[in-house]
């Protein structure tokens, strides 16, 4: 099994490679969607957050209000650590029993936005960086996901910068591309990713 770390600024198009990496048989974990999934309704997560943040965080049909659970964490780092401390660990557990269930010569991408950010490449065998001109993201961030300028200049400043991603880049995938350019350097990702697991499996 080969476990790829892939990660990438906001815009920078990481969604679209997880995507093509799938199509060519990769197991994907999103930790984005675990996320949402170890706080749904009827989890021992939802019920951690009620717990630590009172019942104003649930929406009339009782699942996670998430703009109002942001809105109080984000502007509070004590109350952040709170909420990563109740839901990073489910997402480490439900991560780990998606790798496991994967074949032994599989390769494993772990889709995770904040990689760089939380120093977690050492868990990785190796990391993809989708990489992307500032510029591009922003475009891309005003365009298709209709922010306004300021909101995704914002957004990108909280994150880590290009320079820190590539630092700790094994594979940079470029992504100021268009789709068929795409398309071609992630099959040759592939290939070699291919190799490796095979080559780790057979020792």
């Amino acid at each position: 099994m080969l476990k790829v770390g892939l990660t990438g600024g906001i815009g920078a198009g990481k969604s679209e490679v997880s995507r093509l990496l799938v199509e060519h048989g990769a197991v994907l974990i999103d930790a984005d969607r675990i996320a949402r999934e170890v706080v749904a309704p009827g989890t021992p997560g939802l019920t951690a957050v009620v717990e630590a943040f009172g019942a104003d965080v649930l929406t009339a049909d009782g699942s996670l209000d998430r703009p109002r659970l942001g809105s109080i964490v984000f502007a509070d780092p004590e109350k952040l650590a709170v909420l990563n401390s109740i839901v990073h660990p489910l997402v480490g557990a439900r991560s780990r029993e998606l790798e496991e269930a994967a074949a032994p010569d599989a390769v494993v991408v772990h889709d995770v936005p904040l990689l760089t950010e939380n120093g977690l490449a050492p868990l990785y065998d190796l990391v993809i960086v989708v990489d992307a001109d500032p510029e591009t993201q922003l475009d891309r961030l005003v365009r298709l996901r209709g922010m306004t300028a300021e909101d995704a200049r914002a957004r990108m400043a909280a994150q880590a910068t290009r320079e820190q991603r590539r630092r700790i880049a094994d594979i940079v995938i470029d992504n100021d591309v268009p789709l068929d350019a795409l398309r071609k350097r992630v099959a040759e990702v592939w290939e070699s990713l291919v190799r490796r697991a095979h080559e780790g499996s057979a020792e």
